[in-house]
């Protein structure tokens, strides 16, 4: 029996099963993708792109990196234009992906469900990435070649700090490294590690953007708080971890 696969205008492919679209597109909407493209074209994800070059640089042509929860494209489309890359980029957001997709040409896109098995062979990829994606410990195994690498990037305690507690009220970071070694410590071990931080001055429109790419369902004091800001110093941060598997 042949199978039969949604093209989208824009070029990517969805995969959902009917049991995973429910009565709502699942996954970021579309102005929560627009917002948080917004802030990455203020540059926020600049620093952060750097070090993922510099740490994928070596990587052979061809080379085959997976994005899972590629979100907008940012990223993968940035790496696949900078590095000799065969990159497929996966989310369960449709406006995301078709973001992605009208944006970042040279990247395979496809809508579907990374908490299931992904429609890909055993060992497929050189490296699966996650930047504040989902984790799948057995899966992102089954997908790497036995050489390959799972990079994981979370957000660092701080990360936000100033917005956090201008809006929210307090600011206490949480260090995740820990909870990661631990859901992924049965199937890989950690090799390396890396924070990458900044801080960028940001204006009012800027603020709204990156707090709508952010934080969801805020209540009304909360929404308040964010209106009466008009600048603001705020904290990127990230930690990247680095596994090979075991």
């Amino acid at each position: 029996m042949g199978h039969r696969f949604d093209l989208a205008r824009s070029g990517y492919v969805n995969l959902l099963q009917p049991q995973d679209r429910g009565s709502r597109a699942p996954g970021d909407a579309r102005g929560v993708v627009l917002a948080r493209r917004r802030s990455l074209e203020r540059g926020l994800g600049e620093p952060l792109l750097g070090a993922l070059l510099r740490l994928l640089e070596g990587l052979g042509k061809g080379a085959r990196i997976l994005d899972v929860g590629c979100g907008e494209g940012y990223f993968l489309g940035h790496l696949a234009e900078r590095l000799p890359l065969n990159a497929v980029g996966v989310d369960i957001s449709s406006s995301a992906t078709g973001a992605a997709a009208k944006r970042y040409r040279n990247v395979r896109w496809i809508v579907a469900n990374a908490d299931l098995r992904l429609p890909f062979g055993d060992g497929s990829f050189s490296v699966v990435l996650s930047v504040t994606g989902p984790k799948n410990s057995r899966e992102f195994l089954r997908l790497l070649a036995p050489e390959g690498r799972l990079v994981l990037v979370i957000s660092g305690p701080d990360d936000l700090a100033e917005l956090r507690s201008a809006v929210l009220g307090h600011a206490k970071g949480l260090d995740r490294a820990p909870r990661m070694q631990e859901m992924f410590g049965a199937d890989f071990a950690l090799e390396s590690e890396e924070t990458v931080r900044s801080v960028a001055r940001l204006s009012a429109a800027a603020l709204a953007d990156l707090a709508a790419g952010t934080y969801r369902g805020a209540r009304h004091r909360e929404r308040a708080r964010l209106t009466a800001l008009t600048e603001l110093d705020v904290t990127l941060s990230y930690r990247i971890l680095v596994f090979r598997p075991r």
